[in-house]
């Protein structure tokens, strides 16, 4: 790293303080999803959250879009959604000077900064996949064009663990294009008692602006230049290939509960995420503990458990928490 890019980690590390204390103004606890949010969003990728209704994933997605500049646009998934309904739709135009007609394409909620797909599994497959093209390259085709997405641009879904009545279950190609699944779990009893008291007041938070679009893009570029030892990557690829129950010498458990691990890009985003879990410590460079931290948002999405697995009552958190006490840092 240059000069320039170690002052540019300590000038991140101060401005990760601002938007800690600018979002803790109106979501009050949660200091882990915000962690993994903001990581999300450096490292480029996408973030699913896991969690009953009425705890705030909407209120955090649209505080960190005010507090970021960032353009905001909300989808509600439901059965009748259409994919134009996302990435927009051509209309009729008439020229009253001229009289002629022509089609324009009216960009749809998609063309946005941060995205916030509520109850992404309430729609069905074909609705879901119009979100593919734009999660991956950053770009929508419509009517025989191709339309570049703004950047810097994050997928928030929601989904609910609750009912599945009437919901579609994410096929694994979308889910794999998550780099955290991140689970919202109910606030402690002093976090709801300070929930209550200022939800229920009639005071409303300032926000102030901690960062914009251009200096989350050069925060972006930042991370991929972030050197790390190849140590760090053969802890990370050592980890994800112990999740499949096909490779040589597989663990005897991941054999038994495991139908299909997860894929290359499950290295790619531990180690993306480890470097930015770094910097956004002041570190210049990651460490294997920065790999172990973030396996679990990483992988428990990316792992099909077998049948087997379900018999014995086993989900992916017990089984990455069983790879993270066996798989051991080489050297």
């Amino acid at each position: 790293m240059t000069q320039n890019d170690l002052e540019a980690v300590e000038h991140l590390k101060s401005a990760h303080q601002a938007l800690k204390t600018e979002i803790g103004k109106v979501i009050v606890g949660q200091t882990e999803v915000v962690e993994q949010l903001l990581m999300a969003l450096l490292s480029n990728g996408h973030c699913l959250l896991v969690g009953v209704p009425g705890l705030a994933k909407t209120l955090l997605v649209s505080t960190v879009a005010r507090v970021l500049d960032l353009k905001f646009s909300r989808i509600q998934f439901t059965p009748d959604l259409m994919p134009s309904d996302i990435t927009g739709t051509e209309i009729l135009e008439e020229d009253h000077t001229t009289g002629k007609r022509a089609f324009r394409f009216m960009k749809g909620p998609v063309f946005a900064n941060i995205v916030l797909a509520d109850e992404i599994n309430r729609t069905p497959p074909k609705t879901q996949a119009a979100l593919l093209q734009a999660m991956q390259e950053h770009e929508v085709t419509a009517g025989g064009q191709t339309f570049h997405l703004d950047e810097p641009f994050f997928v928030l879904a929601t989904q609910n663990p609750i009912e599945q009545e009437g919901t579609y279950p994410l096929p694994e190609a979308q889910l794999d294009r998550f780099m955290f699944n991140v689970y919202v779990n109910y606030p402690d009893e002093s976090e709801e008692h300070k929930i209550v008291q200022t939800t229920t007041s009639a005071a409303v938070a300032d926000l102030k602006q901690a960062m914009n679009a251009s200096e989350i893009k050069a925060l972006q570029q930042l991370v991929r230049r972030v050197p790390v030892s190849d140590h760090v990557i053969g802890y990370a690829v050592s980890l994800v290939r112990a999740t499949r129950p096909k490779e040589n010498s597989p663990l005897p458990y991941i054999k038994d509960w495991v139908s299909w691990g997860a894929g290359p890009r499950a290295s790619q985003y531990l180690v993306l995420g480890a470097k930015c879990r770094a910097i956004l410590d002041g570190r210049p460079t990651p460490a294997v503990e920065d790999v172990r931290a973030i396996a679990l948002p990483v992988l428990r999405h990316r792992i099909v458990t077998s049948f087997n697995a379900e018999a014995d009552g086993v989900g992916t958190l017990e089984i990455v928490e069983k790879l993270l006490g066996d798989v051991k840092a080489k050297g």
